[in-house]
């Protein structure tokens, strides 16, 4: 099956108002860029550090609300060289959130079924991003030779996971230890860890970050002189103008500043594109600088 024409190919449910899933090719690998709804959380997770009146500020000039916002929740389907690679799994349905763990539908939606799902790569393992594997009868539909590619130090992070310095609500750590145990007793046994990077498939690699969480990882695509990042939770939708303010989840809170202004600067550099889970939807788009921080600028629709 090619993604790039899934966009089309089964209509929506009547009570999908907005799109949920959007198709791109890079190169000669096809991307689908799939909504698994959205987050509601604390203004105030976007910046820990910051100012309250300058997060305020931020907050207002882009018209979002000041106390709590919903936050966007992509994962991506990449196919290459036969492989049908799913970018983490949606926030699922242990912890129930009104608008958020769409991702099964929305995948038979689009024509893909889960037993087509030859590798799962996992930028990280918080319940956002492993949640949509822990459905009920979702594991009896995936194939047995299903490969899950995680970091190891990611893995080794969960077996006894430290939240001294997050910014968290209060039943957040808990949720996301609870979770991420259940995870590793439910999938350990199809994970395929790596140190620093690993080649997926041609031309999609996951490479280690750190910072977010010990393992987190970002997945670069390239092929016929495109190229495309899925940086997970390294990039929030505040990052661009504030990539030194600390996110909440952020367990390394000044590694994942620096690591994501070195990703925003490489991408400015040679202008490929980004999607990250947080960006609002479909969160395809190019990074600019913009004096001493940077500026996201979205790429216009292929229809």
């Amino acid at each position: 099956m090619s993604l790039d024409y899934t966009s089309n190919s089964v209509r929506p449910r009547l009570d999908e108002l907005v799109p949920s899933r959007y198709a791109l090719q890079i190169g000669n690998i096809d991307v689908l860029v799939v909504s698994d709804g959205v987050l509601m959380l604390p203004g105030a997770m976007l910046a820990h550090n910051a100012d309250p009146a300058t997060r305020a500020a931020w907050l207002k000039d882009n018209f979002l609300p000041p106390d709590a916002l919903d936050w966007a929740l992509n994962v991506v389907v990449v196919r290459s060289g036969g492989r049908t690679i799913l970018v983490d799994a949606g926030m699922g349905v242990e912890f129930p959130v009104p608008k958020a763990g769409q991702l099964v539908h929305r995948l038979e939606a689009a024509g893909i079924d889960l037993a087509s799902v030859t590798d799962v790569v996992l930028t990280h393992m918080h319940m956002d991003h492993v949640g949509g594997l822990l459905v009920d009868g979702v594991k009896e539909r995936l194939r047995p030779d299903l490969r899950i590619h995680v970091a190891a130090a990611e893995v080794k992070f969960w077996e006894s996971p430290d939240f001294s310095r997050v910014s968290m609500p209060p039943g957040f750590p808990d949720a996301l230890r609870k979770t991420a145990k259940r995870f590793l007793n439910e999938y350990g046994s199809k994970f395929h860890t790596f140190e620093t990077e690993y080649e997926v498939a041609p031309g999609v690699v996951v490479c280690r970050t750190g910072g977010h969480t010990p393992g987190h990882s970002v997945v670069r695509l390239a092929s016929g002189g495109d190229r495309l990042t899925f940086a997970g939770d390294l990039v929030f939708a505040v990052g661009f103008e504030h990539p030194d303010w600390y996110n909440g989840f952020e367990h390394d809170p000044e590694e994942a500043a620096r690591v994501r202004t070195s990703l925003l600067r490489e991408l400015a550099a040679n202008r490929e594109l980004l999607v990250a889970t947080h960006m609002p939807f479909p969160s395809v788009g190019h990074v600019a600088v913009a004096g001493n921080a940077f500026r996201w600028v979205p790429a216009i629709w292929e229809y």
